[in-house]
């Protein structure tokens, strides 16, 4: 079932303690690190909103109309090229694709977290496999392959869809740091499967060869839904970052209440000061307590 066709209209989102735009903290940045010559990671956030697009009237003052409506959901991001130079092209073109899937189709959003969840899931789940499509298509037999981790935020819900081992972490302060993604690797599967201890997993040759990615030679998107409460912080990286911190010291960086900005430079200086072997790509969205 195609995600244009799920339903009819949207409609706006509960409000309650929903934070406003103006409340919202977004920050992200990308780096090529100390060894890699190419940066084949992207990120990307934005929010959707209804929008009437005004070609001719004879009414005054239209631009005191409302032609933008509330908020209906938050995308937030990460994807990692896998191989040589076209590993950038796949990340850029699984960007672009599943932003533009999920933007462009607005009829779903009132799905979340009702008895209708099922249909959000499957169309998150259709909009990866449509990246992951386009990958092929694109490819046409050459080797070209990106992780995709994608969340898509209605309040107060955290939808996310997950290939490969790019990350997606959400804190609060009840629960501190939570890994709320599984890594699709060959690794985790063997530790799953009782084949490899899990504590040789950080130090197995396998722990980044991916069992799963958008353009290879298969996709699994795993969707997810987690509850983000006001004041929680949510985290998408690419593994460039968690070959350098471990889950505890991520934890201590978001529990220093910095801004969106100031913990992904700080999460990216460490990473840098202890080799920064790979591309390094972290972003972050949190919405403000009320005071």
């Amino acid at each position: 079932m195609a995600l244009a066709d799920l339903l009819t209209f949207a409609i706006a989102q509960p409000t309650g303690d929903r934070p406003r735009d103006d409340e919202l903290d977004f920050f992200g940045l990308t780096h090529p690190g100390k060894v890699r010559k190419q940066n084949q990671d992207h990120f990307l956030v934005c929010t959707i909103h209804p929008q009437a697009v005004v070609h001719g009237t004879s009414l005054p003052d239209v631009e005191n109309l409302p032609l933008r409506g509330d908020r209906l959901a938050t995308v937030l991001l990460v994807a990692d090229g896998v191989g040589s130079g076209a590993g950038g092209e796949a990340s850029v073109l699984a960007a672009r694709t599943i932003t533009g899937y999920v933007t462009t189709t607005l009829r779903c959003y009132h799905t979340a977290g009702s008895s209708s969840d099922e249909l959000f899931y499957e169309a998150l789940t259709e909009a990866a496999l449509e990246a992951h499509s386009a990958v092929l298509a694109q490819a046409q037999g050459e080797k070209m392959a990106t992780t995709l981790t994608l969340g898509v935020a209605v309040w107060p819900w955290l939808y996310t869809v997950q290939v490969g081992d790019s990350r997606c972490y959400v804190w609060t302060e009840k629960k501190g740091l939570q890994q709320v993604t599984r890594d699709q690797t060959v690794a985790q599967d063997l530790v799953d499967r009782g084949a490899l201890p899990r504590d040789s997993l950080p130090k197995s040759p396998l722990s980044h060869v991916l069992a799963s990615a958008i353009g290879g030679h298969e996709a699994k998107p795993v969707v997810s839904r987690t509850e983000i409460p006001r004041g929680c912080v949510v985290l998408l990286c690419s593994d460039g970052l968690t070959k350098h911190l471990s889950n505890k010291e991520i934890e201590q960086h978001v529990g220093n209440d910095q801004t969106s900005e100031q913990l992904c430079r700080s999460l990216l200086d460490t990473a840098l000061d202890r080799g920064g072997s790979d591309n390094i790509t972290v972003l972050v969205a949190r919405a403000r307590r009320q005071s």
